[in-house]
């Protein structure tokens, strides 16, 4: 473990699992929310009023943010409108891999049952130099880690 270097927070790939994926749809530049705590309960003990237990409840995450450069039309643009727009939610599971210099993942989040709840796109200013991003919120019940 003497020569262990961490990984590059860069170089990742997301798929959105069921779509059609294209070079387009796998590219994002930034991915938050992969995030998971533990909600506990506070007791009274009885008796012995100057302490409190603490029982876990339930596991709680967070919902994912994607972003990237805004896109025309995409696979995963369309599976978004199909949701919030018209109301046809279909879960999806989505895939998210760390990948090393080889393009290799070196792990993966595997979300269980996501759909989208947010959908945004930047501010436009003519005083600014910037791209327009969308930005997508995403609900999901789990997700598990695949270490490689």
């Amino acid at each position: 473990m003497a020569n262990y270097v961490p990984p590059v927070g860069f170089h990742f790939r997301v798929e959105v699992l069921g779509l059609s994926p294209n070079d387009s749809d796998i590219r994002f530049s930034d991915v938050s929310g992969l995030s998971t705590e533990l909600s506990t309960e506070e007791v009274a003990e009885g008796g012995e009023n100057r302490f409190l237990q603490k029982y876990p409840v339930q596991t709680k995450y967070t919902d994912l943010v994607l972003k990237r450069g805004l896109l025309k039309s995409s696979k995963v643009t369309e599976w978004i409108e199909e949701c919030i727009q018209q109301l046809n939610i279909t879960p999806k599971n989505i895939d998210i891999m760390l990948l090393d210099e080889d393009h290799t993942p070196l792990m993966a989040w595997h979300l269980v049952n996501a759909y989208p709840v947010k959908w945004t796109v930047s501010d436009f200013s003519a005083r600014n130099n910037a791209i327009v991003v969308e930005t997508l919120q995403l609900y999901y019940q789990y997700f598990k880690v695949d270490r490689g």
